[in-house]
């Protein structure tokens, strides 16, 4: 049996986590798998019931977490070097920046045979000015230097990281899409449509446009309250915004539907007509996705939106920014309706269009679902994940202890 340690930067919920969970299990029993990863911020959901349903228990390295700070960084880096001397993996496999860093170098430190890194995203832009994100840039080329195999999710990040931002030739790239379950996202729509909008308020007639995600600067929420008061001015529908989620920016977005003159409804001050509900986060996405009609994505900067694959599998039309892999995961103009990053009219007139026409909104729904379940079922990403992993023992003729 080979051992693999996979490291993800912390443990909120999340496509990586997901992800994670799915390989430490079911890459067995020809790999034993170790995972390790950081502590989730306080504003951010717990990852820890998906490991739970696969009865994994991870270990969890508080030190590590998504800020830098120096001190915490290296005892984090020596806790993984200790974990690398004790469980003597044949493959380190990170996930993320943070991971991707502390874990490389301690591999590296460590020679351990083979390193494998995802890109869960990138924060080449949007997140930092010019002279940090040059030196993120600098650490990441010289991390993929050394790396056995470097992993995007889309044929989209992978032409950001290699034709853009230059980090490695292709040849040392694999392109891998995530994968999830998505077969809960059929089952019991009626029902769980109906427990969402009860707990939330929502009336039958209403056409709920709903957007998932942290509530940081990158996910720019500000652009979907905006276009969503311009869209609920231009038609007469019942259109109500549902943003589910919590994080830093959550009372600078209530101040901002204040400015827009958009009511609001919050956990302890609930209205149950409010233009626009913040539920906070909600750990059941086949719930959420079901009690909505329509699924909003915003981002400045994404990798591959998960929100947007649980969307077309829950059968949920979408209006999304184009940006990073977003264009890889949907079918434009078929699945999603799509505009520029700051195009706050053209998204406006995408909700509208809509929200004012069930008939298309049904289309969409079928060819949605249809789409992603070919693509992004957990199972192919175990198989593909399996065969790099083969491919990468077999080159350094490594064979199981």
């Amino acid at each position: 049996m080979y051992r693999v340690l996979r490291i993800i930067n912390r443990f909120n919920l999340g496509g990586p986590a997901y992800n994670v969970a799915y390989l430490t299990r079911f890459l067995e029993p020809e790999f034993e798998t170790m995972l390790i990863g950081g502590e989730k911020d306080d504003t951010e959901a717990s990852s820890d019931f998906i490991f739970q349903r696969y009865g994994i228990t991870p270990t969890v390295i508080p030190e590590m977490r998504r800020s830098i700070l120096p001190y915490n960084d290296f005892v984090a880096y020596r806790k993984i070097k200790n974990i690398i001397k004790n469980f003597n993996p044949h493959i380190v496999h990170t996930h993320a920046s943070k991971a991707g860093f502390l874990g490389r170098m301690a591999a590296f430190s460590l020679q351990v045979p083979i390193t494998v890194h995802t890109f869960h995203g990138h924060v080449f832009h949007s997140y930092f000015g010019n002279l940090q994100t040059s030196v993120y840039k600098n650490i990441e080329i010289y991390l993929a230097r050394k790396t056995s195999a470097l992993i995007a999710l889309s044929e989209k990040q992978l032409e950001e990281l290699t034709k853009v931002n230059h980090i490695a030739p292709s040849s040392k790239f694999r392109v891998i899409p995530l994968g999830f379950d998505l077969e809960r996202f059929q089952t019991d729509k009626s029902g769980k449509r109906m427990q969402f909008r009860e707990k939330y308020r929502f009336k039958e007639g209403d056409i709920v446009i709903g957007i998932i995600g942290r509530l940081v600067p990158v996910k720019n929420h500000e652009l979907f309250l905006t276009a969503f008061r311009d869209a609920k001015r231009k038609i007469g529908e019942p259109l109500r915004g549902c943003i589910i989620g919590d994080g830093e920016l959550r009372n600078h977005l209530i101040d901002k539907c204040k400015e827009l003159h958009l009511t609001y409804s919050i956990q302890g001050r609930e209205n149950q007509s409010a233009d626009v509900v913040f539920t906070s986060w909600v750990q059941d996405a086949d719930v959420a996705l079901a009690g909505l009609d329509i699924v909003a994505l915003t981002s400045l900067n994404e990798g591959t939106p998960v929100s947007l694959i649980e969307a077309q599998a829950a059968g949920k039309p979408i209006v999304s920014t184009r940006t990073g892999g977003i264009e890889n995961v949907v079918i434009p103009g078929i699945t999603a309706l799509l505009s520029a990053t700051e195009d706050i009219e053209g998204f406006a007139d995408n909700i509208c269009k809509l929200a004012a026409d069930a008939e298309l909104r049904l289309k969409m729904s079928l060819e949605g679902n249809g789409f992603v379940r070919g693509r992004f079922g957990y199972t192919a990403l175990v198989e593909n994940i399996r065969k790099l992993y083969m491919e990468l023992l077999r080159a350094k003729r490594i064979t199981s202890s």
